[in-house]
């Protein structure tokens, strides 16, 4: 009879176990605005990307010329990786990498041309519904999330955010787009949402060089249709209230960097491609040191604008309640060589140019204070598969794309070795222990090799150092098995 008693007992016992455990679950997994808070459900993403923004262009990363309290909060609160690399360092291909988590070299333009730049990238046709089922887009809407979009686009039709099943929130690429999305994150939502924040600057700097040397009728069009780029590039121009020139280049200004001179031995297709841009050739000809301490200093200027921008953003999750249960990536398209080698734009395989920030955080979840040194990450082919893998569902596309959730949670598992970036004139292979193979191909074929160990500017190359001749003969294995088989 005890015997009977205690199994009726047990039987109640876990009844009422089981109750509370689905009452508490109920209780905690939504709060009183309709949002998920229960920590492990599946978190609401935010991905906010920068234009043109190179890795150091943050006080976190040491630069003492700009201050970024929004970029350094993320983090602070999360990890930062300084080898992250865009997958082509031009606005339109590296978008779309960021939806299809391909390479922009996937795919061809509709003269059959594989995919470099940006002409070619917004000439991309209809993709395939291979294509069509394996965006980023259509796995989050498969795992039951919304999608929302807001700020600059600059994508072929196939693969726009409204093609994908974006909702858009608003064109504006500036202020209106943070309060936008701010508003957006304070409502209640009864599903997790992944959203893309898709800022403009620090990408205005772009024409300071077309402005100074417009000669031809395409960079006269940009300066026509550029009224409020140059208004706010105008705008970081300014010196500090109150301060005479001559102070202003002694204390405030960013000096010429390290590298200001070209490489030494530059490849030819680096002069090919100034030759075409007629405004980059005459920058580099012609702008005096000032200027180019001037074009520092608004770069700088226009980083702490974005900066803003993405605090407005912070500000909503964080009096919504929300930062226990949202996931914030952080990136940028490329960087802007930003008078390395007497340059800017971007296109060229330098570090200034590739070498992009990124940065995540989700309170609770990723160990806060993590600085990755040594992992490669690529920000569009390992962004898909990360939300993928947050959002509960597996993200397949590139094999060489991998979920950066294990190196968010600071574990220790095998990392790549090797990461590819893709470009106009040459493409390149980065290994985990500093070197860099970049294979330029508009003017013939042309090796460079480089050690950021010795090196990190890229003053010069060793390609022809025969104490580099083991690692060259491993990257151009990388290069031609591992990331370039077909070329």
């Amino acid at each position: 009879m005890k015997i009977l008693n205690m199994k009726r007992f047990m039987k109640v016992l876990n009844c009422f176990i089981t109750l509370f455990v689905l009452l508490s679950s109920c209780s905690n997994s939504t709060s009183k605005k309709g949002v998920i808070t229960e920590k492990s459900a599946r978190p609401n993403i935010i991905y906010i990307y920068t234009d043109q923004q190179s890795e150091t262009m943050m006080s976190c990363a040491g630069n003492t010329y700009l201050k970024t309290p929004a970029m350094d909060y993320i983090a602070t609160n999360g990890i930062r990786f300084t080898r992250a690399y865009t997958t082509n360092p031009v606005c339109s291909p590296a978008r779309v990498s960021l939806m299809t988590g391909r390479f922009p070299g996937y795919f061809n333009d509709k003269n059959g041309e594989q995919t470099r730049e940006n002409a070619g990238a917004m000439k991309i046709p209809e993709v395939s519904e291979n294509v069509k089922s394996t965006t980023i887009a259509a796995y989050l809407k498969k795992a039951g999330y919304d999608l929302v979009f807001g700020g600059k686009e600059h994508l072929p039709p196939s693969l726009s955010p409204t093609a994908l099943g974006f909702v858009d929130i608003t064109n504006n690429e500036r202020d209106v787009l943070a309060q936008e999305a701010a508003k957006y994150i304070k409502k209640e939502h009864e599903k997790p949402y992944f959203m893309v924040v898709s800022l403009i600057n620090p990408h205005d700097i772009c024409y300071m060089a077309i402005r100074d040397f417009a000669e031809t009728e395409q960079s006269k069009r940009i300066l026509q249709t550029g009224k409020t780029e140059i208004e706010t590039l105008d705008k970081a121009l300014e010196l500090p209230e109150g301060i005479e020139q001559e102070f202003f280049f002694a204390e405030y200004c960013p000096p010429l960097p390290p590298n200001f001179e070209p490489q030494e031995d530059e490849a030819l297709a680096i002069g090919s491609l100034l030759e075409r841009r007629s405004f980059r050739k005459n920058a580099r000809e012609n702008y005096t040191e000032e200027q180019w301490r001037m074009h520092r200093w608004a770069y700088a200027r226009l980083t702490e604008m974005v900066d803003k921008q993405i605090q407005v953003i912070l500000d909503a999750v964080k009096e919504s309640g929300q930062e226990e249960n949202t996931l914030i990536i952080f990136s940028s398209d490329h960087g802007d060589n930003d008078s390395s080698h007497r340059m800017e734009h971007k296109t060229v395989l330098y570090e200034e140019s590739a070498n992009i920030p990124f940065a995540a955080m989700w309170k609770g979840h990723i160990p806060k204070g993590q600085v990755d040194t040594i992992s490669l990450i690529s920000n569009g082919l390992d962004l898909l598969p990360t939300v993928c893998d947050y959002a509960g569902i597996k993200g397949e596309v590139d094999p060489r794309g991998r979920s950066l959730k294990p190196l968010f949670e600071g574990k220790n598992i095998d990392w790549r070795e090797t990461l590819a970036v893709e470009g106009e004139i040459s493409r390149m292979v980065v290994n985990e222990d500093g070197y860099k193979y970049v294979r330029y191909d508009a003017v013939g074929m042309e090796e460079r090799l480089m050690d950021l160990n010795i090196d990190p500017f890229e003053t010069t190359h060793f390609t022809n150092d025969e104490s580099h001749s083991d690692v060259l003969s491993k990257l151009r294995k990388s290069f031609e098995e591992e990331w370039f088989p077909n070329l």
